[in-house]
């Protein structure tokens, strides 16, 4: 450490003109100030370099650009798709399709014969595609180019779409919906695009479990057929070639690739209207409130997106700006702030003001931003602020042509959405020519206070005793809970559902009789788990009548203590207490639901349907929830129960088989041992080895806290 502040002390000593430390400290100071007195020469002009552009035979067009500084090509095929394309009721088809072009092999390799191959040569093919594009690219060493690039071109024109790889892919989408919830910020975000550009738009719709269910391989193959052809692609290459061998070689490598189809239409326009109000995410697990604030923006194109550019950045654009200096430094509120002019290509982006704020202060940060976004609108900022946000702007500026493969990619880009090839440099001069004047002029006309829309997730009962209707706008609280997919029902009708009732209570009776289950209050069990995975599991559940659940289980990281009265509750582990709330919740009242006792008793409740399904199958069904209770039609007794859970993939079903009936008190008989599967597997093996009737359970003894 002292030979680095030494070294560190010499350099800024050469950099004041000084051969060696100043001996005395006023000396030193005097210096330390000269840093405010250094000159700097002006940027250099950007170069554009010259890319050659030619159109193959069957209608793809090609951009060359070489450089052989390094032994490397590269190249991206840039198709105009995207998932905006997406049908209503299959989202996420375009998702699926753009992973599976690699996933899913082609017609002459499987995937892991292509990784094999590329492996082999360290190179790489990979494809996508996102709102409004497609994405299939390559890297390689000069020296085996030839190999890479013919993997390349395989998999562009002949996907296979296997279905196996279809279903992994669907069930890590599944994955990814189970788990949406679980990030505030990440809602925030989502929630915030949804109101701005419409829910039921495609900018702002969502894949949901049926619309990746709905998605065949039928539909992924038509969705490939329809977007991928070579008048719709734009391919890039560059890196150590010559070009005109390169032009051969394409020209090879796609001969035979000629599908002709119409014109892809125009991407969908965004007409939503300004959505003003708080929308607000109540999440009872966060010690921050999440937020972002703002309205549709405009496009890159917009002549003011430079001044607006500016203006955000003096707003909220990094520790100079002013949010960060009133929010987080002055107040201590936030733990980040920010605001950001967002612009896109072809349809307008979002003016948003995002950040994280600790739960008390939540309504004081809020009405901080208002003021000052109201005194943005109103006063010029001053001459330090224009001058810091214009040359960080500027001074970015350069990193947009880092590199020559950068430069051709953002080339590419403006022929892809009709933007002049000089754009950027365009917006480079006009941020120089910003002035207060156009700072003040475009937050007047550009930010709309009145339209803002607010989205905060966090925790109302941290917000030091204050409400959200305190700013002034309408508040309505979200529901983002994720849909389940549907359950398939047997038809019922008068005669099914008096089989169902029937043999339910043919159930109750091997079990012990109407009298012994009702005559139940309370249960204590204690439980013993083996997991599918080795790892074994006590539990102590404690259950009183009609919902109430405790739980205290040993795992060998800890024990893990939580309490559920039906409607929420509360989980203490080793990392902490966390509330039981929303998604979390409503899977265990599904459980809770299918618990055997639980589903005995459905004849004696009006609000529940039981109907017979065939082969000894009773669906039960309250509301939402519905489970299936196999009973043997012979001797009444139960076999197992099934439900629709949620695994760590996303739903699954679950299935419970039961065994080793025993009296538990009263004559009341109850399983001692039963194998728990998810989706056709076995995840663990249950025992009870206590069980205990009616003990005298209360809410309070359930409900303390270890």
């Amino acid at each position: 450490m002292l030979r680095i502040l030494l070294i560190f002390t010499a350099i800024v000593g050469m950099a004041f003109g000084q051969a060696k430390p100043a001996a005395k400290k006023t000396a030193v100071a005097a210096s330390a100030n000269k840093y405010k007195n250094l000159k700097f020469p002006p940027l250099r002009d950007v170069e554009i370099p010259q890319v050659e552009k030619f159109t193959l035979s069957n209608g793809m067009r090609v951009y060359l650009l070489e450089n052989h500084e390094l032994p490397l090509i590269s190249g991206r095929a840039l198709v105009k798709v995207g998932n905006l394309f997406d049908p209503k009721d299959k989202v996420g088809l375009a998702g699926l399709t753009g992973g599976l072009i690699r996933e899913g092999g082609t017609k002459s390799k499987t995937q892991e014969q292509i990784n094999e191959a590329l492996e082999g040569v360290a190179g790489s093919v990979e494809a996508s595609i996102s709102e409004t594009s497609g994405n299939v690219g390559f890297s390689a060493l000069a020296e085996s180019s030839d190999q890479v690039m013919a993997l390349f071109a395989e998999v562009l024109t002949d996907p296979a779409f296997r279905a196996d790889k279809l279903e992994n892919a669907k069930i890590r989408e599944r994955s990814g919906i189970s788990r949406r919830n679980d990030d505030a910020g990440d809602i925030a975000g989502r929630e915030f695009t949804r109101a701005l550009y419409g829910k039921d738009t495609p900018y702002g719709v969502q894949e949901e479990y049926a619309t990746i269910d709905a998605i065949k391989r039928e539909d992924i193959v038509a969705f490939y057929d329809r977007y991928f052809f070579p008048a719709n692609i734009m391919l890039s290459v560059y890196g150590d070639f010559k070009s005109a061998e390169m032009k051969a070689k394409l020209e090879k490598l796609f001969a035979n690739w000629k599908p002709q189809r119409q014109p892809v239409p125009a991407m969908p326009a965004v007409n939503q209207p300004p959505q003003p109000g708080v929308k607000f995410v109540e999440k009872t697990d966060v010690t921050q409130t999440f937020i972002r604030i703002g309205h549709l923006a405009g496009k890159l194109n917009d002549p003011d997106y430079p001044a607006l550019e500016v203006m955000s950045a003096i707003l909220g654009g990094g520790f100079p700006s002013r949010l960060v200096r009133k929010v987080r430094s002055e107040m201590g509120a936030a733990y980040s702030i920010y605001s950001n002019w967002g612009a896109n290509y072809n349809h307008p982006g979002a003016f948003t003001i995002g950040g994280s704020i600790e739960a008390k202060y939540t309504i004081d940060a809020l009405s901080a931003i208002q003021e000052e976004v109201s005194k943005l609108r109103n006063l010029e900022v001053t001459d330090q602020e224009l001058s810091t946000a214009k040359n960080t702007a500027l001074n970015s500026f350069v990193f947009n042509f880092d590199s020559p493969a950068k430069t051709l990619n953002r080339m590419v880009a403006y022929e892809y959405w009709g933007y002049p090839a000089d754009f950027l440099l365009k917006y480079k001069q006009a941020v120089e020519k910003v002035t207060k004047a156009d700072v003040l002029r475009v937050a007047k006309q550009s930010l709309k206070p009145e339209n803002f829309t607010v989205v905060a997730v966090g925790d109302p009962k941290k917000f030091a005793g204050k409400d959200l209707k305190a700013l002034g706008m309408p508040v309505e609280k979200l529901d983002i809970s994720i849909p389940q997919p549907k359950q398939d029902k047997a038809q019922a009708d008068a005669g099914s559902l008096a089989k169902g009732r029937q043999l339910l209570d043919k159930a109750i009776a091997a079990v012990g009789g109407p009298q012994s289950l009702s005559g139940l209050k309370d249960f204590v069990q204690v439980v013993d788990s083996k997991m599918a995975n080795g790892m074994a599991i006590n539990q102590r559940n404690s259950w009183l009548a009609p919902g109430l659940l405790r739980q205290d289980v040993t795992l060998p990281f800890g024990k893990i203590a939580s309490f559920f009265d039906g409607n929420e509750g509360w989980m203490k582990a080793p990392q902490g207490e966390q509330p039981i709330a929303g998604a979390m919740a409503a899977q265990i009242r599904q459980q809770l639901f299918t618990e055997l006792l639980n589903l005995l008793r459905s004849n004696q409740v009006a609000t529940r349907t039981v109907n017979y399904a065939g082969d000894g199958t009773i669906e039960i069904a309250e509301g939402p929830l519905m489970a299936k209770l196999v009973v043997d039609e012979a001797t009444g007794m139960p076999k197992k129960s099934v439900m629709q859970g949620n695994g760590p993939q996303g739903p699954v079903v679950v299935e419970t088989v039961y065994s080793d009936f025993r009296d538990i008190g009263g004559g009341l008989k109850y399983p001692f041992k039963s194998i728990v599967s998810q989706g056709g597997k076995q995840v663990s093996d249950m025992t009870v080895s206590e069980m205990k009737a009616n003990t005298g359970l209360t809410a309070e003894t359930l409900s303390k806290k270890p």
